[in-house]
């Protein structure tokens, strides 16, 4: 298990054009798009904690696969916001967040293993077995290795991850999401996935059905699946549990992708405040109902499953 070092240790970010600050230089940089920040990822931070320099990760903004295929952006699971703060939680020093754009995926692996030397003043790297940089993924472990002991620098090789006989991935992740397998999700992150957003004046339609919601826009690439869940969000620094709808409301308008989030005994005005909104569990998917009855009938009953999962669950928070 990583540290959980909340806000007590300050997390420091360098941005392209940005000189390193000096409490970054001669880090023990873990390298990788870290989407999800998952157990595959923790092993790296893992082993860029235990060397006993300071310890970042050098990562990447866009996600590559969105900067080559802008018409299909992939799912990001934790968006930038989202990773840097659970990076800050994870016991780093701080994060090295490099603009990946035409001239940094035009880089040969030589000229990106110098980037790492000359500019941001790393001592060392961590990177997944599988790891590939370079122009046309040209690099890899071996030659990673090769190239930092010829400069003087430590390079570790993280192994593989497994759930079982399965690795442990971004892409895993997504697709359990996008089946509202939360439980599947939550296993391959180690923690309890969430999102963040900001709450939006919405029709009260909620309020005259006894159920006030906080509503939110997930980003256009979000995938997961319609349907209703089990969710604790963060408020003011508590966490409160609750019900959600993700979904386009097909008994009224079916509009456009929505989060409705009903927060139990709770009382207060969220508009304009951004929350963040952590998924315990899938309880069924989205439905039409042919009246306000049957859909208050149904929403009694998916507040009690709600409460049942939430008193089951032992699962990692990230957000409180």
């Amino acid at each position: 298990m990583l540290p959980d070092a909340h806000a007590s240790i300050p997390f420091t970010i360098c941005r392209d054009g940005e000189p390193v600050p000096q409490r970054l230089k001669g880090a023990t940089a873990a390298i990788g798009n870290f989407d999800g920040v998952h157990w595959g990822h923790q092993q790296l931070i893992r082993m860029a904690l235990a060397t006993g320099r300071p310890a970042v990760v050098v990562t990447f903004e866009p996600h590559p696969r969105t900067f080559f295929q802008p018409d299909n952006p992939v799912f990001r699971l934790t968006p930038e916001p989202v990773k840097l703060a659970i990076f800050a939680r994870m016991g780093l020093t701080g994060a090295f967040v490099r603009r990946f754009d035409r001239s940094l995926a035009a880089l040969s692996a030589e000229e990106f293993v110098e980037l790492l030397a000359r500019d941001l003043d790393v001592s060392g790297v961590v990177i997944g077995h599988d790891f590939r940089f370079g122009h046309g993924r040209e690099g890899n472990p071996a030659r990673m290795e090769e190239m930092c002991r010829a400069r003087g620098l430590e390079c570790l090789i993280a192994p593989a991850v497994t759930s079982g006989t399965e690795p442990v991935s971004s892409s895993a992740i997504r697709a359990a999401l996008e089946a509202g397998d939360i439980a599947q999700a939550n296993r391959l992150l180690g923690y309890r996935w969430f999102v963040r957003a900001e709450v939006r004046h919405g029709d009260k339609r909620g309020r005259v059905l006894g159920y006030p919601t906080a509503n939110m826009r997930l980003p256009d690439d979000c995938r997961l699946r319609y349907g209703i869940y089990a969710v604790r969000a963060l408020v003011d620094g508590r966490l409160v549990d609750g019900v959600a709808s993700f979904g386009r409301r097909p008994t009224f308008d079916n509009g456009a992708p929505l989060l409705e989030v009903h927060l139990f005994d709770f009382e207060g005005d969220l508009y304009g405040k951004n929350i963040d909104v952590e998924f315990i569990d899938w309880i069924r998917g989205e439905e039409r109902f042919d009246g306000i009855e049957a859909l208050i009938a149904r929403m009694d009953r998916d507040s009690e499953e709600a409460r049942r999962m939430l008193a089951e669950d032992r699962m990692r928070s990230m957000i409180g």
